[in-house]
């Protein structure tokens, strides 16, 4: 009886012993499923919003958008090939005549053909070359391709009469002629400077000068200081007299509406005052990046 008893006793807590490893079993499997639930959750929301992000990339907006990427890859491309062509022919130019520009070609387009016959400074002759800086830019040798001195003058000037002159250097002058076009925008001056600054590092002041010489409007339909020579003095540019090619600077700023043998007393003055200052330039060493 008494190992009847003892026998039931262990048999008793074994039964207790396999229903509590049972418990414990099924509180963990309950567990782990409490656990999973959340990352199933997860990955459902994921796959949702995979979904949604799969639709947007097929659907109406997504195909917006692709051509919208498409469009500005494609502007960007244009504009880095046009930059890199612009700066090929500026660098070209270093040594080959332009053909022209935007408003040479205008004008011969309306007239029907121009006078324009570049050729080199030394054909042109520095007494040309000194009275255009003394007319235009004393300080042509020593800016970078744009006068902060006289720009700033040209501001205090505005300030305290309203009129607003002009401060543009032989270099913008030159970059306007040959890459812009005419006329007072504040677009056209903003590409002026970056045009001013290329041709500056890459041309050099003696070219500058002598593109500038050549392109410059004298008359209508006429460019250029040799075809100004022979057009209204029957000579080439070298043969210019100091008085006459000063004359022919006091053009510069309305060529189509004056003539330089028929000069009011104002402009004569002016023409007498630039002759005495190419004398200037030279006397005070300002053609030194020219010579």
């Amino acid at each position: 009886m008494a190992q009847g008893a003892g026998a039931t006793h262990r048999g008793g807590k074994a039964a207790r012993s396999t229903r509590r490893g049972a418990t414990a079993a099924a509180g963990g499997m309950a567990k782990r499923s409490a656990s999973a639930a959340p990352r199933v959750g997860k990955a459902a929301s994921a796959r949702g919003g995979g979904a949604r992000r799969a639709a947007r990339r097929t659907g109406p907006i997504g195909w917006l958008l692709g051509r919208l990427r498409r469009l500005v890859a494609m502007v960007f491309r244009v504009a880095l090939l046009a930059a890199v062509v612009l700066l090929l022919a500026i660098g070209a130019m270093r040594w080959i005549d332009p053909p022209g520009g935007p408003y040479m070609w205008g004008e011969a387009w309306r007239l029907g053909g121009v006078a324009y016959r570049p050729i080199s400074l030394d054909a042109i002759g520095l007494d040309a070359a000194r009275a255009a800086v003394a007319a235009e830019d004393a300080r042509f040798c020593t800016h970078a391709g744009i006068d902060w001195t006289a720009v700033h003058s040209a501001i205090e000037d505005y300030r305290q009469t309203g009129r607003l002159r002009g401060a543009s250097t032989i270099t913008q002058q030159t970059a306007k002629n040959v890459f812009l076009w005419h006329g007072r925008t504040m677009v056209r001056k903003a590409l002026e400077v970056p045009f001013a600054g290329v041709i500056e590092l890459i041309w050099g002041k003696r070219r500058i000068l002598e593109v500038y010489l050549n392109v410059a409007e004298f008359d209508e339909g006429v460019f250029g200081i040799d075809a100004a020579a022979r057009h209204y003095y029957g000579v080439p540019a070298q043969a210019l007299l100091p008085l006459q090619t000063a004359r022919l600077m006091t053009l510069l700023p309305s060529p189509k509406t004056r003539h330089p043998r028929a000069l009011d007393s104002r402009l004569e003055r002016r023409a007498r005052q630039i002759a005495a200052g190419a004398q200037t330039v030279v006397s005070q060493d300002l053609d030194s990046c020219i010579r």
